[in-house]
């Protein structure tokens, strides 16, 4: 029977008091087991037992019906979204406190990632101002938190949380990077941005 994705759980909260529900880790998806091989054929006869009726398997012209089968991968669980409230004008900073709050619960710097879909996170414009092989050199290193913009989005691999900061840009721009922030998220999405635009774009 083939499996229905589940609908992406989506959790509310406002600075400060962000719901650590959102940053419960979702199970990874199993690893189906190896197919287990069937009988091979003996190289060498075998004579047949006195009682035997038919043919002995491994002997020539004898059929074996149903090799192995490959099970199916199961689905990989989608990421919690969370919405957090913020304005364009702080949609930034409210991103940034949620991170200091992810960090405090004992998330790994390495396992956050900051998106932003208007002006570059600040963060991204001083580490630039020395050059891109600089800044997308910590990006390799991953032991930091890693700020970027959503049109560079697709440079990135997965992290265990994507904090997206709608800070800016239309409603295109913003529904456009909502799908690919949370395609690299593998634990949880946290949205910063006006509740009632999200849920339309959402």
């Amino acid at each position: 029977m083939p499996l229905t994705p589940e609908e992406p759980q989506i959790h509310e909260s406002v600075p400060g008091g962000r719901n650590t529900a959102a940053a419960t880790r979702t199970p990874q998806a199993s690893r189906p087991a190896a197919p287990i091989p069937g009988p091979r054929a003996s190289s060498r006869p075998t004579p047949p037992r006195a009682d035997s009726k038919g043919p002995t398997p491994g002997r020539p012209g004898s059929v074996r019906t149903g090799g192995p089968q490959r099970a199916a991968a199961p689905a990989r669980p989608s990421a919690q979204i969370e919405l957090v409230t913020a304005a364009d004008a702080t949609a930034v900073d409210v991103a940034d406190e949620t991170v200091d709050t992810l960090l405090d619960e004992g998330t790994p710097p390495g396992d956050v990632l900051v998106v932003t879909t208007g002006e570059q996170h600040p963060w991204a414009q001083h580490e630039l101002s020395f050059g891109e092989d600089a800044y997308w050199r910590q990006l390799t290193d991953g032991e930091d938190v890693f700020c970027v913009h959503t049109t560079e989005l697709a440079r990135v691999g997965r992290r265990a949380v994507v904090v997206l900061a709608v800070n800016g840009g239309t409603d295109a721009q913003a529904a456009e990077a909502l799908p690919a922030a949370l395609a690299k998220a593998d634990r949880s999405l946290i949205v910063c941005g006006d509740p009632q635009r999200l849920r339309d774009l959402l």
